[in-house]
């Protein structure tokens, strides 16, 4: 009997291995078993207490891991993509909601965080769209936090993402000075305001090091070459903060004025011209700044008519960037907050498509008019550079507004001179201004982020100080300069 029983043991112990080694072969190729397993986008934290000894096991799980990323990712959309939609972005759209930047708006905590659905459709959306980011270790010990993607292919690291620290090397030029370039509307050192603490402030990316910003640097990088800002008055801001950042907020009387050259002179009747241009003649480098509130391109309906409407083809880019687009080789792009119906109907704008009045109901709409005009203005660009190899675009996030306790007409505030009073990091990996990412997403136009980052600074804003302050109202879009604006170009310039 004991005998007998020997076979039928060993019958069921190869049965058993027989089924074990089915079973492990379908779950390696089965995709549907494999699933199942916690994939590397679920790592979110590590501590850094965890160390491991073994490099080998190290090595494979990264292999693995890597593995799995490059299953998952696909299908990863083409860069030359010039029609900035497909399914996977009509997909994205109906998933995530596009959320704009209010006057009080906190940033969006970091999704590593809260884990939500939002964040994870955004993360795991770019990371399918950027083939040659590396996702950290998945054991990495380096760091408390991993970051599972990098959000600048050319540099390796994400700009918008870090923190606010103090430099008392700053500011990089006098608020007392630079009058040859700075408004004085803006110099917050020629007001009644005492505090200068935000000054003192300089951002510090997370996962690299930003070079410091020199003129001298700026100028050589830029020989030969034309810098163009083409925007609403953010965008007059960040290229006097410019121009400041190279002087040094010194007298410069070498620099020339080359607006003629581009058309930017004072019309009869101006308080100022559409832009201005300026040229330093040591490098030959040229930086101007040319306004176009809505980047549409305006039209008179009626010429001959001074009380005349005026055309705002929202599918159509303004006269003057198609006009010089080829003597640029760095444009900074940016719209946004006059796009509201009282700015529209003051400026007489009637919107246009395809060069007649638009009957769409969804672009008639404010959010839908400036959401179809960044994609459209952005979809141009993009096609337009084949043409110019060596041409860089950046299309500038929105500037946060800090109004509290009502809008700029309706008694808001942003009283605060504490710095950085709401916090001082950005964790998130996304931008805040998601209308601006979702625009360039799948083009050669890259995102100057700054939306974040200029969040936290509610402290830095012109507030009730303007020299010519209008009794019950304050500046809380605006900014003081040296502020704010200064590391934009900062960001700018690591990226040139």
């Amino acid at each position: 009997m004991k005998g007998g029983l020997k076979v039928p043991r060993i019958s069921l112990i190869l049965i058993g291995l027989v089924c074990a080694t089915v079973i492990t072969l379908a779950y390696v190729k089965s995709p549907f078993l494999s699933s199942w397993t916690p994939s590397q986008d679920h790592v979110f934290q590590i501590s850094p207490d965890y160390k491991v000894k073994d490099e080998e096991v190290l090595r494979e799980r990264n292999r693995l891991g890597k593995s799995e990323e490059s299953v998952k990712f696909e299908p990863t959309i083409s860069n030359s993509s010039t029609k900035g939609s497909s399914t996977k972005d009509q997909v994205t759209e109906e998933l995530i909601t596009n959320t704009e930047i209010e006057g009080s708006a906190g940033i969006p905590p970091s999704f590593t965080q809260r884990g939500d659905l939002k964040g994870a459709l955004e993360e795991k959306s770019s990371s399918r769209e950027q083939e040659n980011e590396v996702a950290a270790p998945v054991n990495s010990a380096d760091s408390p936090i991993v970051n599972l993607t990098s959000a600048s292919k050319d540099h390796g690291c994400n700009f918008a993402k870090g923190r606010w620290v103090t430099d008392d090397s700053r500011p990089l030029y006098s608020g007392f000075g630079c009058k040859q370039w700075l408004s004085s509307m803006w110099a917050c050192r020629l007001t009644q305001r005492m505090d200068f603490e935000y000054e003192k402030l300089r951002w510090r990316p997370r996962d690299c090091e930003m070079e410091e910003f020199t003129g001298a640097n700026f100028l050589k990088r830029m020989e030969n070459k034309t810098l163009a800002f083409i925007g609403d008055s953010l965008g007059r801001q960040q290229f006097q903060s410019l121009m400041c950042m190279i002087t040094g907020g010194e007298d410069r009387p070498d620099v020339l004025n080359v607006g003629r050259e581009y058309g930017l002179v004072k019309a009869r009747g101006a308080k100022r011209p559409d832009g201005w241009a300026y040229r330093f003649p040591s490098t030959q480098t040229t930086i101007l700044y040319y306004w176009s509130a809505s980047l549409c391109n305006l039209t008179p309906i009626n010429a001959s008519n001074p009380a005349t409407d005026y055309a705002m083809h929202l599918d159509r880019p303004p006269a003057f960037l198609s006009r010089f687009l080829p003597r640029f080789d760095v444009l900074v792009l940016n719209t946004g907050h006059h796009w509201n119906r009282g700015k529209l109907n003051a400026n007489r704008w009637v919107m246009y498509v395809g060069g007649v009045p638009n009957t769409n109901r969804k672009i008639a709409d404010i959010a839908g008019a400036k959401n179809f005009t960044i994609h459209s203005i952005i979809n141009w660009i993009n096609s337009e550079l084949p043409k110019y190899p060596g041409l860089k675009v950046f299309y500038r996030s929105i500037s946060p507004r800090h109004f509290f306790n009502g809008d700029w007409n309706s008694g808001g505030t942003c009283d605060n001179t504490t710095p950085l009073a709401g916090g001082k990091e950005v964790l998130q990996d996304e931008s805040s201004d998601s209308t601006a990412a979702r625009a360039v997403k799948g083009t050669a136009v890259k995102l100057l982020d700054i939306t974040a980052v200029s969040e936290l600074r509610d402290e830095g804003h012109i507030s009730r100080y303007s020299i010519k302050a209008t009794p019950g109202m304050q500046d809380c879009l605006h900014w003081c300069l040296p502020g704010v604006p200064d590391t934009w170009n900062e960001i700018l310039f690591a990226q040139l």
